[in-house]
């Protein structure tokens, strides 16, 4: 069920994403050149590791500073998620280094796919206005209490709190705030 709203929701994204993609695709090639997506290790569900995509950012240009603050570096993810290696709603997906310093309570974050967006990255966007980030046990505790929570009703509540940091501007984001 949870797949199928996955492949659901990737659909609808598609249809605004795959025209913003290619545009942002061809505005890379033509200001950076060189290659215009990025993979990443990450460990996802039952410890499998997978390339996360997402654009280069890694300049210090305006266009790399608008992909970092709005998120738009990740959109390449939906492919992660359309091949089931991550899905909508999870606990973000950390890398092989992080992952090798959970604790065993932390391990029950990898029984399911990494998110785009979760529970522990809604509250590290709210902190990020603070001065003090979530540090990694605080942002364990978020994704564990989601997976014990997990439900219909609290998913579409984290994806309506999704929708709603992406329209408000200056919330941050989410990754930038010390999460793993």
């Amino acid at each position: 069920m949870r797949r199928a709203g996955d492949v659901a929701v990737v659909a609808l994204a598609a249809i605004v994403a795959l025209p913003l993609a290619l545009l942002i695709a061809v505005l890379l090639r033509c200001t950076a050149g060189g290659p215009v997506l990025q993979r990443q290790t990450r460990t996802g569900r039952h410890g499998r590791e997978f390339q996360i995509l997402r654009f280069r950012a890694d300049g210090d240009g305006r266009l790399t500073a608008l992909l970092r603050r709005t998120g738009l570096d990740e959109l390449p993810r939906l492919w992660n998620v359309a091949r089931g290696e991550m899905g909508v709603i999870g606990p973000r997906p950390a890398g092989p280094a992080q992952v090798v310093r959970y604790t065993r309570r932390e391990r029950a974050r990898l029984a399911v796919r990494p998110g785009l967006t979760g529970w522990a990255q809604l509250h590290a966007v709210r902190r990020s206005r603070t001065p003090r980030p979530l540090s990694r046990p605080e942002w364990a505790e978020l994704d564990l209490w989601y997976l014990e929570h997990r439900s219909l009703g609290l998913d579409l509540h984290i994806l309506g709190l999704t929708v709603l940091a992406l329209l408000r501007p200056g919330t941050g984001r989410a990754h930038r705030t010390g999460g793993p």
